[in-house]
């Protein structure tokens, strides 16, 4: 009778209690013992596809996934070369423990809900390739490429999270008459452009390209997450602040441009800065004096480095999830936009990551309405001065590439659905 009475017991113990007794859980690393950080992202997405609850543990071994084990789940990160190690529910309670210290800067983010993602790009190819989506295609992380059309057509609240590409938002073509203007691709651009844009009832491209970044700026207000590197950066804020006049020499929109055009911007349009000055020649690879080169401020390659600052993981944990990473000092690396004059971003801004040497922003963060935008200076971070038809980067030589891990915190960030609450 005894022994009847313990088993019915262990039984009742059993059924009330299975997980929290028996269950494990994957943890993947990633610091310095991660083989492939990028592809790591990857299988974050993956679980969150799979409608699995991801635990970032932001600044535990430099943002560790945990998740419940699965044999799915550590065959896919072996298939890929992810690692990661099993730990018993008491290991994972205690680094949750651990993680809930007030004196510990590290915080539990819950991922909820993989983001749908959507990339603004030229269906024409052009001679260069676009860091963000070599992260995402290496990383296995699936996006739809959209552009002019699709946006102005209203699809944009489809999507969680979207990338700018290396766009040019004033309709100059990136500037690049000078150099190109007779290459056969800046013409097809150029015609490709002009067709889109009369097709969509726009006299000029710049006026289709205001009304895109305008709906972009409804997107994000509305909620959604936009992101963005190199000349999509200033080029988008631009085009917001010269909203009602002409910035366009004659080569670019078959006219003449405003007068005074500088005296007329509209700063309280803009995303990120303020009080800045177009550059006026229209055959300078410019825009305005918004970019900062490091050979500006004297800095030479191999001293070219930004450092990502250090927020407090539980009280302002956006800015800690878009910074997680295993190294704070990151190999600088240019662009046509390669980094912000500190003097032009408006105060409210949040600078993550800069060059202290120079004195200028790299990594940049802010609010919008119910959304949020991120701006992240210069082209790939793996290849320090990419030219125009260099080829892509190929990220199997970088797994561990912490310029990288940057753009694919920001591809996570959506996912933490109570994120705004907060803050």
């Amino acid at each position: 009778m005894k022994f009847y009475f313990k088993r019915r017991y262990l039984i009742i113990l059993l059924l009330i209690f299975p997980l929290r007794a028996f269950a494990a859980f994957i943890l993947i690393p990633m610091d310095e013992t991660q083989r492939n950080h990028l592809k790591a992202y990857g299988i974050a997405y993956w679980i969150l596809k799979n409608e699995i609850t991801v635990e970032w543990l932001l600044n535990y071994k430099d943002g560790a996934f945990l998740i419940i084990q699965s044999p799915d789940i550590e065959k896919e990160c072996a298939i890929r070369g992810v690692s990661y190690t099993i730990i018993a529910n008491s290991q994972a309670d205690a680094i949750r423990l651990e993680i809930s210290n007030p004196q510990v800067n590290m915080e539990v983010m819950k991922l909820e809900k993989a983001p749908k993602i959507a990339v603004y790009s030229p269906k024409e190819n052009r001679p260069w390739d676009d860091a963000v989506t070599l992260a995402l295609s290496y990383a296995e992380i699936p996006y739809d490429v959209i552009y002019d059309e699709e946006i102005i057509q209203g699809k944009l609240p489809l999507y969680d999270w979207l990338h700018l590409h290396h766009e040019d938002f004033t309709g100059q073509y990136g500037k690049f008459y000078r150099m190109y203007h007779s290459a056969p691709w800046y013409q097809e651009q150029v015609r490709n452009s002009e067709t889109m844009a009369h097709r969509l009832g726009f006299a000029k491209v710049s006026q289709l390209k205001l009304e895109v970044a305008k709906k972009i700026k409804e997107f994000t207000a509305g909620g959604g997450y936009t992101f963005t590197m190199c000349s999509g950066t200033d080029s988008y804020d631009i085009a917001l602040a010269a909203e009602g006049i002409d910035i366009c020499e004659q080569m670019y929109d078959g006219d003449g441009t405003t007068p005074n055009y500088n005296n007329k911007l509209d700063f309280s349009k803009t995303f990120a800065f303020e009080n800045f000055t177009l550059v006026t020649d229209p055959l300078e690879y410019e825009f305005s004096n918004i970019d900062i080169y490091p050979q500006q401020r004297g800095i030479k390659r191999e001293e070219d480095v930004f450092m990502l600052f250090e927020f407090s993981a539980k009280w302002d944990p956006v800015p800690t999830m878009l910074c997680q990473s295993h190294e704070q000092i990151i190999k600088g690396f240019m662009g046509q936009t390669t980094g912000f004059d500190k003097r032009f971003i408006k105060k409210e801004v949040v600078i993550m990551g800069e060059n202290k040497t120079g004195n200028f922003a790299k990594y940049i963060h802010g609010d919008y309405g119910k959304g949020t935008w991120t701006f992240y200076g210069g082209h790939d971070p793996e290849d320090y001065q990419h030219l125009v038809g260099d080829p892509p980067t190929d990220l199997n030589l970088h797994p561990n590439s912490p310029g990288y891990r940057l753009i694919l915190n920001n591809v996570l960030f959506p996912a933490a659905r109570k994120i705004k609450q907060k803050t």
